[in-house]
This record gives structure tokens, C-alpha cells and sequence, in this order.
């Protein structure tokens, strides 16, 4: 594996998650007593922000074995025809403004950089990929030391 990057939630959600779960708790604990609010909202409300927060954060992006994954998604390498690494305004505009319909995205809001992986491949109208991640430069890194054989 050349490269491998899981696309986890930052700390801060946690934390949001946390505060919106007490949120909760607060809510019903005025119309129940507060043990049973306590164990209602760690059950319907703790459990589901952390399911939820570790569904959407599972995603992960590697290079390896001759393929590219992201995310659900993967293709073989031969069918990269480059890679460029992305900083947040370019992310912005090329997922916004300069987007293809076309385009596979591998977006997570928390990740502002990003590679544009071109692809090239007469059975996939596919033009490109874009993929949230942590580390550009060293996901471009792994692309380009496996197509460049």
C-alpha cells in the first residue's frame, strides 16, 4: 500500500455532537425524571450521532495494488492520466463553479484541500475524480510513483 488515508471526522464534531446530545438531555429532562431522560438521549440521540459520525468518517482513500480507491469506488490505475493537488479555494471552485456533472466526488466539508485525479478510460465518461483528503501532495506523490512505470 503506497498510500492510505481514512477520511475521519475531526475532533470538533465530537465535541458539537456532545453538545447537541446534552442539548437533548436538558429537553427531556424537564418533562421525565432525569435518570430515565439520561439513559432515553444516550440510547435514541448519543448512539445515533456516533453511528452517524462513524458511517460518514469510514471512508477511506488509498492507492495500492494497482488500483485507486476512494471511498465505495475504485479503478485500476492504468486508467490515471495525472493527478494535481488541490488547496481550498481551487477545491472550492473545482466542486462548485468548475464542477463536471460528470465527475465522481469523494467530498467531506471538513477537508478543505484535495486531489483532482484525471481519468481516462472509453468505457467511463468519467472526466475526473475529486477526493477530500488530509495530504495531497502525498496521495499525488503515490499516484504519480505508480503511473509513471
Amino acid at each position: 500500500m503506497l498510500y492510505a488515508e481514512r477520511l475521519t471526522v475531526p475532533l470538533r464534531w465530537w465535541v458539537q455532537g456532545t453538545m447537541l446530545v446534552a442539548s437533548f438531555w436538558f429537553a427531556v429532562a424537564v418533562a421525565v425524571p432525569s435518570v430515565l431522560a439520561a439513559a432515553l438521549v444516550a440510547l435514541a440521540f448519543g448512539l445515533l450521532v456516533a453511528a452517524g459520525f462513524l458511517s460518514y468518517g469510514k471512508a477511506k482513500v488509498s492507492v495500492g495494488e494497482g488500483e485507486l480507491h476512494a471511498g465505495r469506488a475504485h479503478i485500476s490505475l492504468a486508467h490515471v492520466r495525472g493527478a494535481e493537488a488541490l488547496d481550498a479555494e481551487r477545491t472550492r471552485l473545482v466542486a462548485g463553479r468548475e464542477a463536471d456533472a460528470r465527475a465522481y466526488l469523494l467530498l467531506r466539508p471538513y477537508l478543505k484541500r484535495s486531489v483532482r485525479v484525471w481519468i481516462e478510460d472509453d468505457r467511463d465518461p468519467t472526466p475526473y475524480w475529486l477526493i477530500s483528503t488530509r495530504r495531497p501532495k502525498a496521495l499525488v506523490a503515490a499516484l504519480e510513483q505508480t503511473t509513471s512505470h
